[in-house]
């Protein structure tokens, strides 16, 4: 049987989607995963099949539109940032149409919304796997209302409600000029597949902790709140030498990464406000340049290593804090690492996620990135550094480590289409 994952973003999002094919292949299921062509290497590595979409993820950060509209930090923008989005978006549908042919069963991520028609075209299964929650609950807000004012249960609800039409808007209008051009007419039974996926016939996946945000009572029995998904890289990759001998060099440093986002025309000046922050605070760093969000400098001190890209199951744990983005994949593998966080969101559910870490106290409050200033980054990092923040980070990371979220997602996926 060949299970076809859709993926769609960064590596945070499309990683946890790689960990689950490996899962699923160690079962004996043929996997093949559509994702962006910067993620080939590492797909392939794994032994999954690679089908590449149109385009490499990271040139999002050379294009000022749309890093603009992924940038997004308040519910109004990312509405405004609809027509950017849906263009980008329109370039897509075909690769992932392709990817489907052939397919037993189809897995795709919020963002690929157009798996659920593609399989009832080809009268297959279809599974919606997403990073972050986004069942309707009276629990808690959506996550891009999750840092607003809090008014209520009800108010809970209907943000969610508006958070999945807002996520069917992206998606319905590339899904339907694709559909015209290629077939004359829309899918059938075009209705928004968010809306569905309580009913019976549905299986739903929300790779998220327990322990970060419990399952609601409300989620029927068909939703399941599995737990993280984390690729394991260390069978995949090795430090260069001068890494390990800075790690080795003296204490445990800071890292300080913000993958997809920053803004490359910044770069040095975040960079040099990064490096002070650190020295202000008396800690050696680890600095990743990602997308270009930060650059290596012509010089800096012996307490500062400049790397473009480290895998985080590897390098995570053995850090003092991480200081990240607070995008859901780099998130969920800080929390697993055992050490307290400091998130510096830049959009979107970043807010949400830096505020969900102050409260479960593994880190410390986190500072917008248009607020980001030396002395509240090193104040931060004292924080964060406090006796009772690192014992709680280490209580929540072993709790996470024992859920193996991806295991259990395998085997709801493989039960599910036996049935079928």
């Amino acid at each position: 049987m060949l299970i076809t994952l859709l993926a769609a973003g960064s590596r945070g999002d499309t990683q946890p989607y790689i960990a689950l094919g490996v899962e699923l292949q160690k079962s004996g299921y043929t996997v093949r995963i559509a994702a962006s062509e910067a993620f080939e290497d590492l797909i392939k590595s794994c032994g999954l099949e690679f089908y590449p979409l149109l385009g490499n993820v990271s040139k999002i950060a050379d294009n000022d539109k749309l890093r603009q509209a992924m940038s997004a930090d308040n519910p109004l923008k990312v509405i405004m940032s609809f027509n950017t989005m849906k263009n980008y978006a329109y370039s897509l549908q075909q690769g992932f149409y392709d990817a489907c042919q052939g397919s037993d069963a189809i897995v795709y991520h919020p963002g690929a919304v157009i798996g659920y028609f593609i399989a009832q075209t080809l009268d297959i299964s279809s599974i919606l796997a997403t990073p972050f929650p986004m069942i309707p609950t009276k629990t808690y807000p959506a996550l891009i209302f999750y840092n607003s004012v809090r008014l209520g249960k009800t108010f809970n609800l209907l943000t969610h409600i508006l958070f999945q039409k807002i996520r069917w808007l992206i998606s319905k209008a590339p899904i339907k000029q694709f559909w015209k051009d290629k077939f004359g007419s829309i899918p059938r039974n075009f209705i928004d597949p968010f809306s569905q996926l309580q009913s019976e016939n549905n299986l739903t996946l929300v790779a998220c902790s327990n322990y970060v945000f419990p399952k609601p009572q409300n989620w029927s029995k068909e939703v399941h709140n599995t737990g993280y998904w984390f690729l394991d890289e260390d069978d995949y990759w090795s430090p260069p030498d001068k890494l390990s001998e800075f790690l080795l060099a003296g204490t445990p440093p800071v890292y300080v990464g913000f993958g997809s986002l920053g803004n490359p025309a910044k770069a040095t000046q975040t960079t040099e406000l990064i490096i002070d922050a650190l020295q202000l605070s008396g800690q050696r760093g680890i600095l990743a340049t990602g997308w270009g969000g930060m650059t290596k400098l012509n010089k800096t001190s012996q307490d500062i290593f400049i790397i473009e890209s480290v895998p985080h199951a590897w390098l995570f744990p053995k850090m003092s804090v991480v200081v990240h983005h607070g995008g859901a994949g780099t998130t969920a593998a800080a929390l697993r690492a055992c050490v307290p966080s400091i998130l510096i969101p830049h959009a979107n559910d970043q807010f949400a996620w830096g505020k969900k870490v102050y409260e479960l106290g593994v880190g410390a409050k986190p500072i917008p990135r248009k607020k980001l200033t030396v002395e509240k980054l090193s104040a931060a990092i004292s924080y964060a550094l406090k006796k009772e923040v690192k014992v709680a980070a280490k209580t929540l990371g072993a709790k996470i480590q024992r859920e193996n979220g991806v295991k259990v997602a395998a085997k709801l996926i493989i039960d599910f289409l036996k049935q079928k």
